[in-house]
């Protein structure tokens, strides 16, 4: 029945997280082996995959519009909705004319079975207007078996290791939409990672729901970072956001250990007071925070440390965000992902008293932009005329001619200027030291 999607044209749309790249990223891997055809979601296609996201409102009003692009540049097409929005508001979605196929979370990798089964009911003129293929992911307790041998990018790639959260912070609707904990074997990691470095891949970004949890057996998230290093041909090795408290001296003594693993750290934060930390059900403290950031910076020279915060969180006065913003001036990080509370169906806080009104919102991440925006020049500047290997990513034409784009092992985001697209394109995918300015 696979024989259904050969020479289908597939299209693939990603909202949200990291994990949703990498799960989009599995499923057109296993699409293209049944032999569809890639091609951009802006063409029209025979199938369309939007890889939804539930963690705002505003992320699912995207993912809807996303699926209604598709349907509207493509009627007769297949499209399907995956992921956490399917999850979370199944039967909104069931209502939506733009939608043919529903897949929840744990269901991903089942997606070229799924397609079949679909496109042979629809030839028999079968079907319904929607099909939903759905688990209930609270009583998942098995990881996902999603595999991924070749990423659409060329020189990094995603490696998801963990789902599920077992945090159920105040503001977020994920434990729900993805279960409980659960990690990947290792001995799976290694194998993916082995594969990806046979394909070219010279780095990796370990990544999963809650990273911080992963565990298989005794192998904790130390043990994981430790095999991917070993991996020969990964250059490079980063982790997506963990919480400080991982951050321990016998973690960093071991991490720094790995020559390939990248001195760039994302440590969740989200707000710098106590207090509304505790609003938030976060379970480590500020001062914890500082700790972990003080023993990073007395480990590595200079690492690049960012973090996500969340302003106007419901019952934040002024003198609790004059908190965050003393203590974040204080940390001085690379770069803060500032958001603007906005209230989530189905979640405690939404619920919660004294909700923040959008103008001051707006007022407070003004000044937390302007903050990270002086920091990270200020970072950047550090390393003003040293040299650092910059792995070429893209090359792409600006004003005053060809560069070669990419990140260093700090994530600083680099333009080496080349002479022609054809020779900056001869360094993708390499490591070029580039005189920093």
């Amino acid at each position: 029945m696979l024989q259904m999607l050969n020479g289908r044209r597939v299209a693939t749309m990603t909202l949200g997280c990291k994990v949703n790249q990498y799960e989009t990223d599995s499923m057109l891997d296993l699409l293209q082996k049944e032999g569809c055809v890639n091609v951009p979601f802006t063409e029209e296609a025979d199938i369309y995959i939007v890889n939804t996201c539930s963690v705002t409102n505003m992320a699912e009003r995207k993912s809807r519009q996303m699926l209604h692009r598709a349907k509207k540049r493509s009627p007769e097409s297949v499209v399907v909705a995956c992921g956490c929005y399917v999850q979370s508001d199944t039967e909104k979605l069931k209502e939506d004319i733009a939608c043919d196929l529903l897949i929840g979370n744990d269901r991903k990798h089942e997606v070229a079975w799924i397609l079949s089964e679909y496109l042979a009911k629809r030839e028999k003129g079968g079907g319904k207007e929607h099909e939903t293929y759905l688990t209930d992911v609270s009583l998942a307790t098995d990881y996902e078996a999603m595999h991924l041998d070749k990423p659409k990018e060329h020189t990094r790639a995603y490696l998801k290791v963990q789902d599920g959260c077992n945090s159920f912070c105040t503001y977020c609707i994920i434990p729900y939409a993805r279960g409980r904990e659960r990690s990947r074997k290792l001995s799976d990691v290694k194998y993916e990672a082995a594969k990806l470095a046979m394909s070219g891949i010279r780095e990796i970004i370990l990544t999963g729901i809650n990273v911080s949890a992963y565990r298989d057996g005794e192998n904790t998230l130390i043990d994981l970072i430790e095999t991917v290093c070993g991996i020969n041909g990964i250059e490079r090795v980063r982790m997506s956001s963990v919480n400080p408290r991982v951050v321990t001296p016998e973690f960093v003594k071991r991490v720094s250990a790995c020559p390939n693993f990248s001195p760039h750290f994302h440590l969740s934060l989200q707000s710098a007071c106590d207090d509304t930390l505790r609003r938030m059900n976060r379970r480590y403290t500020v001062e914890e925070y500082k700790k972990a950031v003080r023993l990073l910076r007395e480990t590595y020279d200079r690492p690049a440390i960012t973090t996500d915060v969340i302003v106007g969180f419901p019952g934040e006065t002024e003198e609790e965000f004059e908190t965050t913003v003393k203590n974040l001036e204080e940390l001085s990080l690379y770069e803060m992902h500032v958001f603007k509370y906005s209230p989530r169906r189905g979640t405690v806080a939404e619920k919660l008293p004294d909700q923040i009104p959008d103008a001051v919102k707006d007022e407070r991440s003004d000044r937390l932009l302007a903050m990270t925006a002086k920091q990270k020049t200020a970072f950047e500047a550090g390393f003003s005329g040293e040299t650092a290997d910059v792995l070429v990513e893209e090359v792409v034409k600006e004003a005053d001619g060809w560069v070669m784009r990419g990140h260093t092992d700090r994530y600083i985001l680099c333009d080496i200027p080349c002479e022609s697209r054809e020779a900056g394109e001869a360094q993708v995918n390499r490591m070029v030291p580039h005189k920093l300015d």
